[in-house]
């Protein structure tokens, strides 16, 4: 149930001291001049006073929009370009025939050249930096290897079921099923599995479609009826050799083929790792940063990964089974398992605290957070590497690792997901130029403990 109950008999009470609802604006058509572009894949425009965020439109154009979501009382509205009335210069007839208002909800840039959208990303980029961190930089959004047209990129697509067992994408911020024949933005073995097509049974909600880098494409239906199986990956670097790593099918990897490699490469490249050095992968995943740092640092160095889901703490045990270094896998939210005696014990006391020489963080869209960065702060790290698929949670980050005596060293952001808003950003932070690598530390019998895995599961 919601929050709210029903009234047996009657129409809906209404809470006492609450004022009745706003009148929806859902449908209704405004004639907008469209602004800026805003975080999440839209553009700014005003109607008497108020904000709407418009889908399917870019900078300078003039067009009819519908409403699809806010009333007259909400801070802002949401809306789709429905008809354009003065088109930009960089506006494009969209690859997808799907792609649209009301139709699938994947893509939001098929309406313009996938250079135009990079510049689109970049302005947003830039204005989350300055807004959220007060930090003022120029920033490129970079293709990565192997990328012209931004179509054909995607390995791993989720499609969902409708009523009548047809698969499909959903629309933008809907749970409804478009269906569809094909998906502009994925491989080609994707269509080939014959996932796009056919009658689906009943009972069957998804079918998740992977294209590994290593094998044969799987599909797996959910519910799932069987345990999901694993799938190999290859990350190939220029200078710091090639790894094979196992994946759940339905685990997190990067979905750009060119992407893990770029990222792992640039990583390594920024941070320098030494022999001997103590390194702290935090979300770590499956192993993939950790298992190129272990070979760095070499057999007298640690590498200690922490990661929350189960399946892959096991997955990265096994990919690092091999590794050169010492390596130690924890298994737990990341800021109570930083706040718990574990990280000690794993890393090693420099002094009087835990120390760890390097830092990778990968977090989810939601960031770190404070918590987690003052824990890593305190670790005394000379270098960090901030990977972010968010650019706003990046500079909420950056800011609060500012305070605690970290700079933005270096940004470099890349187009991993064309077509789309997301943009993934790798920043190097390094201690501020004469700042003191000291920061304060609660006592261990200040902190929670919690569960950890190693090789043979959770102890």
């Amino acid at each position: 149930m919601s929050g709210r109950q029903k009234s047996r008999g009657r129409g809906p009470r209404r809470p006492r001291g609450r004022p009745a609802s706003a009148p929806t604006r859902v449908g209704e058509s405004l004639t907008l001049d469209v602004g800026k572009v805003a975080h999440g894949g839209l553009c700014v425009a005003r109607h008497e006073g108020q904000v709407v965020f418009v889908r399917h439109a870019l900078p300078g154009e003039r067009v009819i929009a519908e409403v699809t979501d806010g009333t007259t009382k909400s801070r802002f509205l949401r809306a789709d370009a429905v008809q354009i009335l003065r088109a930009a210069p960089q506006r494009v007839t969209p690859a997808c025939p799907w792609s649209g208002p009301g139709q699938c909800g994947g893509c939001d840039w098929q309406h313009t050249s996938v250079d135009y959208s990079r510049e689109l990303k970049a302005q947003v980029v830039r204005e989350q930096l300055q807004r959220l961190a007060g930090i003022d930089r120029q920033v490129e959004v970079e293709a990565l290897p192997g990328e012209s047209d931004g179509l054909h990129w995607r390995t791993r697509v989720e499609l969902a079921i409708d009523p009548a067992g047809r698969s499909g994408l959903r629309a933008h911020r809907s749970h409804r099923v478009v269906p569809v024949e094909e998906c502009a933005i994925a491989v080609p073995q994707v269509a080939k599995t014959g996932a796009f097509s056919g009658q689906w049974p009943p009972g069957v909600t998804g079918v998740d479609v992977v294209v590994p880098g290593v094998g044969e494409p799987v599909m797996v239906t959910l519910p799932e009826l069987q345990p999901t199986p694993s799938v190999r990956e290859r990350v190939v670097t220029a200078s710091h050799g090639t790894h094979d790593l196992d994946v759940s099918a339905r685990g997190f990897w990067q979905v750009h083929p060119a992407a893990a490699s770029t990222f792992v490469e640039h990583v390594l490249q920024e941070l320098e790792p030494r022999p001997d050095e103590r390194v702290l992968d935090l979300y770590c995943g499956v192993g993939v940063f950790a298992t190129f740092l272990a070979d760095r640092v070499g057999p007298d160095g640690v590498v200690v990964g922490v990661e929350g889901d189960e399946r892959a703490t096991e997955e990265a045990d096994t990919n690092l089974a091999s590794a050169r270094a010492d390596v130690h896998l924890v298994c737990g939210d990341v800021g109570e398992v930083l706040a718990s005696p574990v990280i000690a014990e794993e890393l090693g006391q420099h002094g009087h605290q835990p120390h760890a020489d390097l830092v990778v963080l990968d977090p989810p869209r939601t960031g770190a957070g404070r918590q987690v960065l003052e824990a890593v702060a305190a670790l005394t790290p000379r270098a960090m590497a901030y990977v972010s698929c968010d650019p706003a949670a990046l500079a909420r980050d950056l800011s609060y690792a500012a305070e605690l005596g970290y700079e933005l060293h270096s940004l470099r952001a890349f187009d991993a997901f064309p077509m789309t808003h997301h943009v993934e950003c790798i920043a190097v932070l390094r201690p501020h130029a004469g700042e003191p690598m000291e920061h304060s530390i609660l006592p261990f019998e200040d902190r929670r403990e919690s569960g950890r895995c190693r090789g043979d599961g959770p102890v």
